[in-house]
């Protein structure tokens, strides 16, 4: 049997360089797959079990939309994985500007926030869940002139820390992935971390064999 047949899959950001390859993969282990973007299609993956959903993920009201829309399509969420970000940088703390660090914070924190405190109250009531976020080395491991960046992965981090400890009791878990820099169309260089890895390590924690891992933030930078 797939690892995840009968699982209802919702992935953030499933159109992309990783999102990609984060779809693929959960659609090949037997996952009923949701994906969520702003211009998201059916015909992006030929798959009977891929469902898109366009939405932009703004304000609380949209997450929870979300939320509604699949239970009242599959009954429930199992798995949520939140693979949504972007980049914008290039300064120095006394360099940035307002817009920069609100543009972080919306792309990498608050969307995850909306989407986690929009699905926990269903899987609290449906006995457990998987929630998975794709953060980045950077939120543990600051850089210089990446500050907004840096503080936006670090805030998700403590965010999904948080959800661990508060939702243990209800069979929940909720872990962080922290890849260095990704082989996403426009990175260049010799030592990118192929987004098949990092699939493949998102699938393994949405796994039963995963059940006792939560709170982690889990590294994968590459080998050199």
């Amino acid at each position: 049997m797939q690892a995840l047949q009968g699982k209802v899959a919702v992935i953030i950001g499933a159109k992309g360089g990783l999102g990609t390859s984060v779809t693929h993969a959960f659609l090949a282990a037997g996952a009923a797959v949701v994906g969520v973007s702003r211009s998201i299609q059916s015909a992006d993956f030929a798959d009977g079990h891929f469902t898109a959903l366009p939405a932009s993920l703004t304000n609380g009201d949209a997450a929870r939309k979300v939320v509604a829309d699949v239970v009242a399509q599959f009954g429930r969420v199992d798995i949520l994985v939140h693979v949504m970000g972007g980049f914008a940088g290039g300064q120095s703390v006394a360099e940035t500007d307002d817009a920069t660090m609100e543009q972080m914070l919306d792309v990498n924190f608050r969307a995850a926030f909306y989407m986690m405190r929009a699905v926990i109250p269903r899987m609290r009531q449906q006995g457990g869940g998987r929630i998975l976020v794709v953060a980045s080395r950077q939120g543990v491991e600051p850089g210089a002139m990446v500050g907004a960046y840096s503080v936006s992965k670090a805030a998700v981090v403590a965010l999904v820390k948080t959800v661990a400890l508060e939702n243990k009791d209800a069979g929940i878990t909720a872990n962080t992935v922290l890849p260095g820099a990704m082989d996403t169309p426009g990175s260049a260089g010799d030592n990118l971390v192929k987004t098949t890895q990092v699939a493949s390590l998102l699938l393994h924690l949405a796994g039963d064999d995963s059940s006792q891992i939560t709170g982690a933030a889990i590294p994968i930078y590459g080998t050199q």
